[in-house]
């Protein structure tokens, strides 16, 4: 009985990081609408889920402590509450780089609508393809899924990278319009650094199905 009864903890919790996860996609979602849709009211809503997203943290973290420090679990089922500790940090950032992306749109919004060399929603759509398919990996305990996703970030990476480039010479051909272009820089490193944490994700889930920390591995093979 005891056994049975930590197995429905770990769903639940489980559950509690697949709703986490709602809430950082929700976010993602909103701040690149409000961007394209120069919505101020959606900001308002990524700022609203914010607070949802950080009390969805400090639930799911208590409750993942509270696992390790009574149930004491051994093997797959510590790796899976550690994975856990670490993919909630990981959305919350998830919900951080997307306020800042609610944050610079507001500030756009004060001026008017400029047409910039880049590309934002086919980001937001690697991005949120990216986070979709790390906790599908999740929910399956799947790493080969989860390995697609460390192979996804090559694209955005160079998504990120272009629009630099083209944003660097549009302010150059138009200094009058320089605050909005680096706006434009800093929203599309938020993105590419939501990718990130989406491919730290997929990591986690590996570390947790298969036991292998690929995280010093990637780092190696970028150096």
């Amino acid at each position: 009985m005891p056994r049975i009864h930590f197995q429905q903890q770990l769903a639940e919790l489980k559950d509690k990081i697949l709703g986490m996860a709602a809430l950082s996609q929700q976010a993602l979602d909103a701040s690149v609408d409000a961007y394209l849709q120069r919505d101020a009211s959606l900001c308002q809503f990524v700022r609203e889920n914010e607070k949802a997203i950080n009390s969805s943290q400090r639930e799911l973290d208590e409750m993942a402590y509270d696992l390790l420090a009574k149930e004491q679990p051994m093997a797959i089922d510590l790796r899976f509450i550690l994975a856990v500790i670490k993919i909630n940090s990981d959305l919350e950032r998830i919900g951080d780089q997307s306020m800042s992306i609610a944050i610079r749109t507001l500030d756009m919004l004060r001026g008017d609508p400029v047409d910039l060399p880049i590309d934002i929603d086919c980001m937001r759509n690697c991005a949120a393809r990216m986070i979709r398919t790390a906790l599908q990996s999740l929910l399956d305990a799947d790493a080969h899924v989860a390995e697609s996703v460390l192979e996804m970030d090559d694209e955005i990476d160079r998504m990120n990278r272009i629009a630099h480039e083209d944003l660097t010479r549009f302010i150059q051909a138009r200094p009058e319009l320089s605050q909005p272009a680096l706006h434009a820089i800093i929203i599309s490193r938020n993105l590419e650094r939501i990718a990130d944490h989406a491919t730290n994700i997929a990591m986690d889930v590996i570390f947790w199905v298969r036991g292998a920390d690929v995280r010093h591995q990637l780092s190696a093979a970028i150096d």
